[in-house]
């Protein structure tokens, strides 16, 4: 009778462990990202989308924000915020390397004090 409590007691461990595992194929996220225009828009959205897993992407000038759709199962949030580092933009815990953020046209180059 103990081996079978036992047996069971492992089961159920092992499908609560699994279950923790699952990532959301249409997780919601939402980051903050510095840019200025419409430019700044285009590029932060593009370097997002060209991220594999990532579904939707929808930058918002005004409140500094990406809103994103991904699949956790194929990319992580940053792996994201690095893609749009590597276009010269700051987010909330990735930052552009100068070199990039110096490649931005001017109108672009957005304050990061």
């Amino acid at each position: 009778m103990k081996k079978v409590i036992v047996i069971l007691i492992m089961i159920l461990t092992g499908f609560a462990a699994q279950a923790q595992e699952k990532k959301n194929k249409n997780a919601k996220h939402e980051i903050a990202v510095k840019g200025n225009c419409e430019m700044c828009e285009k590029r932060i959205e593009k370097a997002a989308l060209g991220v594999k897993g990532v579904k939707s992407a929808d930058w918002h000038a005004d409140h500094q924000d990406l809103h994103l759709i991904i699949d956790e199962n194929k990319c992580s949030l940053d792996d994201v915020r690095k893609a749009i580092a590597k276009s010269g933009h700051d987010t909330d815990t990735v930052k552009a390397d100068d070199k990039d953020y110096e490649k931005l046209h001017d109108c672009c180059q957005y304050d990061r004090g």
